[in-house]
């Protein structure tokens, strides 16, 4: 059992600047739904949104209540009903009623409540020094990124709530507009490239992107830009999708069993197709990073000849300094901490802008529009590298989802805080979900 050391630390400011910004985050998406949509579910394999306000504040009880600060439970029965979220693998949808769940001024006032207790423990001069093995600043980060994780999968969620159950914010970046995308494939050498971390570092990063470790990566060709709609339209024009050949058994099973017969993203209107932004519908934005599945990426890759890229090809293309060397940048534009001219992340937009749009966010080969505008599906399946050690205060965080059932995407969207866009960060999900901002790059070899 892991116990509360005896002896007590000042909180870092920066931390607690960080945790009020991401629940501001989280506040913000609850906000823009109109109050008698809050117990609708967007995405029949999740919740209902009315669990999200109180999961993201349970899992900071949970994580830090008892565990640091000793505080008994006040509400053992909503602790338990907001721990834990849904990943459908293999089992039917879920099929409460909205009556099953609290009325909202309940939800809310748990929530309230716990960040009352935790805030006035963090806010003191000194708080416990967390546990022996984990610091406070490490248990800290985990709550900031898991709530910013939701700020991001919250965001796809009401993406598919009908337009008129939520409310359009004031503020977004302006429309970006650029020259034609010119598809092109841009030949990386072979050459090595570290993944994950090293544990004797202070920076924060999940169980998953430990240990870091080298690998030799052969030569191969990347294309320069995500796939975009443009791009993706000729692959549904010509019938892909009622071409049995271009897809795996399992997916060939999912889109027929499904009628998937399109990206989610996309609504036919007439003889043309619009795109379902965050607050609208408008026409198809032809240069725009096209998002689908992992198991649509795939067939994709099956009709244009080529392949999707492992996440050693990935990072390699991505950080490389190009010089032949084993020396590689923190970000693909080099060690400039990200900002608005360098991509589409941060919560910078709602819906992605043309791929071409970063021409400063570059990595040294050329390739473009690495990080932001939507994550990148890899052939990868999400496994642990050598020396995996499950964190012991969240042991499904990662280990939960090493099944051969999940891939590895790379990257990040629109929605994906800064913190995130380390070049250790891995994110995963199944290869049939529609939902998440993922597009695709594919390789040749």
């Amino acid at each position: 059992m892991l116990v509360a050391q005896n002896h007590e630390v000042t909180v870092p400011q920066d931390l607690l600047l960080r945790l009020a910004d991401a629940r501001q985050r989280t506040d913000e998406l609850f906000h823009l739904v109109k109050s008698d949509s809050l117990y609708e579910r967007p995405i029949p394999e999740r919740h209902r949104i009315i669990f999200y306000i109180g999961h993201v504040e349970a899992f900071d009880w949970n994580l830090l209540g008892n565990r640091v600060f000793g505080l008994k439970s006040f509400h053992p029965e909503f602790d338990r009903l907001f721990a834990f979220g849904i990943d459908p693998v293999g089992g039917g949808l879920p099929d409460d009623k909205p009556a099953d769940w609290p009325a909202q001024d309940q939800v809310y006032g748990y929530a309230a409540k716990i960040r009352q207790l935790l805030d006035g423990h963090l806010r003191k001069e000194t708080s416990p020094a967390g546990l022996d093995e984990f610091s406070l600043n490490t248990l800290l980060n985990v709550a900031i990124e898991h709530r910013l994780m939701h700020a991001e999968t919250l965001a796809y969620m009401l993406h598919q709530l009908p337009l008129d159950r939520k409310m359009a914010p004031s503020t977004g970046r302006s429309v970006i507009t650029t020259e034609p995308v010119r598809p092109r494939m841009i030949e990386i050498p072979a050459g090595p490239i570290t993944l994950g971390l090293e544990r004797s570092r202070t920076a924060f990063g999940w169980d998953n992107e430990y240990d870091a470790h080298t690998v030799d990566v052969p030569a191969f060709a990347i294309d320069q830009y995500k796939v975009t709609n443009r791009q993706y339209l000729e692959f549904l024009q010509a019938g892909s999708y009622q071409s049995k050949d271009l897809w795996p058994a399992d997916g060939w099973n999912w889109i027929t069993a499904n009628n998937v017969s399109h990206p989610i993203f996309w609504k036919r209107s007439g003889d043309s197709w619009l795109y379902r932004g965050m607050f609208d519908e408008v026409p198809l934005p032809l240069d725009a990073s096209v998002y689908v599945s992992h198991a649509e990426a795939k067939a994709y890759g099956r009709w244009a000849g080529k392949d999707l890229p492992t996440e050693a090809e990935w990072q390699r293309a991505a950080y490389a300094t190009g010089d032949g060397n084993a020396s590689q940048r923190a970000y693909p534009w080099g060690n400039a901490a990200p900002n608005e001219r360098l991509g589409n992340f941060d919560f910078s937009a709602w819906d992605p802008t043309p791929v071409n749009s970063f021409p400063d966010g570059n990595s040294a080969f050329g390739v473009a529009d690495l990080l932001g505008n939507g994550w990148e599906w890899t052939s990868t399946p999400f496994a642990p590298f050598a020396g995996f050690e499950p964190f012991p205060f969240y042991r499904g965080y990662s280990a939960d989802f090493f099944d051969g059932k999940h891939f590895v995407m790379k990257g990040g969207s629109a929605r994906t805080a800064a913190c995130m866009l380390r070049s250790s960060f891995r994110n995963w999900f199944q290869p049939h979900y529609q939902y998440v901002y993922a597009g695709f790059r594919c390789v040749s070899r």
